[in-house]
C-alpha cells in the first residue's frame, strides 16, 4: 500500500448513501508500512464544486469517469478494507493533493524565528 493509491471500499462510513466509494490513501508512508491498523483516506466523488480543497482526477488514475478527491472529508479507514485496488495518482496529482490537504487543514508554512 502506498500514498496516492485509490481503492474501492464498501461503506466506509455509515452516512454514505453509496454502497461503495473510491478512497485515496493520504497517510504518510511510515504509517502505511507499520502494523497500525488504520490509515487516513480522502473520498472520491463524481461531482465537484470547484473549491480549492478538491482535486480533479479521471481515467489516468484508473477511474471510469471524471471525479474529484474531497480533502475536507478525511476519514480513518481500516487497512483490511483497502483490498480493491483501482489505480494510483500521478506525481502532479499528488502535488495537488498535498496542496489541497494543507488548505483543508489550514497548515501554513512555519516562518523562521
Amino acid at each position: 500500500m502506498k500514498r496516492g493509491e485509490l481503492y474501492l471500499v464498501e461503506r466506509a462510513t455509515k452516512n454514505d448513501t453509496k454502497k461503495q466509494r473510491v478512497y485515496v490513501v493520504v497517510s504518510r508512508q511510515p504509517l502505511l508500512d507499520s502494523s497500525y491498523s488504520t490509515v487516513i483516506c480522502a473520498p472520491v466523488y463524481s461531482t465537484t464544486e470547484g473549491i480549492e480543497t478538491q482535486v480533479t482526477i479521471g481515467t489516468e488514475c484508473g477511474l471510469k469517469h471524471f471525479s474529484c478527491i474531497r480533502c475536507d472529508e478525511l476519514i480513518s479507514v481500516r487497512k483490511s478494507d483497502l483490498t480493491n485496488y483501482v489505480g494510483t495518482l500521478p506525481f502532479n496529482k499528488i502535488n495537488e493533493l498535498n496542496r489541497a490537504i494543507r488548505i483543508a487543514l489550514a497548515i501554513v508554512p512555519i516562518l523562521s524565528r
